[in-house]
């Protein structure tokens, strides 16, 4: 930021020494060369300050300028995760509700039958584990 400024200041301070020595044409070309100068010079100090402050807010990999992936993601994680949290406040603070996968508790129970009898149909469940389990969802039914 001070990079910046510095450059900024240098800059400004050329259109305020035109004003000063307007009308005046001595040693002209020196002083415009000195101007033109104090203007580029500026600039370029404004441009790297900034990007030196984009560097140390964004760390290396997050500003663009270490490609590493990993580190990338490291660096920008907290700003993905607050980008979440900021959508998340909007959709609660306007209603909008995500539907869900309803559980297995939610499920009516003929489906969760129906979902038992296909695991057991597909032996991935024994005989056993399906009677015990159809028992219990035909006791909470």
């Amino acid at each position: 930021m001070t990079v910046s400024v510095i450059g900024f200041i240098c800059f400004i301070s050329t259109f305020f020494s035109a004003a000063a020595s307007f009308g005046d044409f001595t040693n002209f070309e020196q002083r415009g060369r000195s101007m033109g100068m104090r203007a580029v010079v500026g600039m370029v100090m404004i441009i790297a300050g900034n990007m030196i402050a984009g560097i140390g807010r964004m760390g290396l990999a997050g500003s663009g300028v270490k490609l590493d992936p990993e580190e990338a993601r490291r660096d920008v994680e907290p700003w993905a995760r607050m980008t979440g949290g900021v959508v998340k406040d909007a959709m609660d603070e306007a209603g909008i509700k995500l539907g869900k996968q309803p559980s297995g508790e939610e499920l009516p129970f003929d489906e969760r039958l129906r979902r038992l009898q296909k695991l057991r149909d597909d032996k991935l469940i024994s005989e056993q584990e399906f009677e015990s389990t159809k028992k219990k969802i035909l006791e909470s039914a």
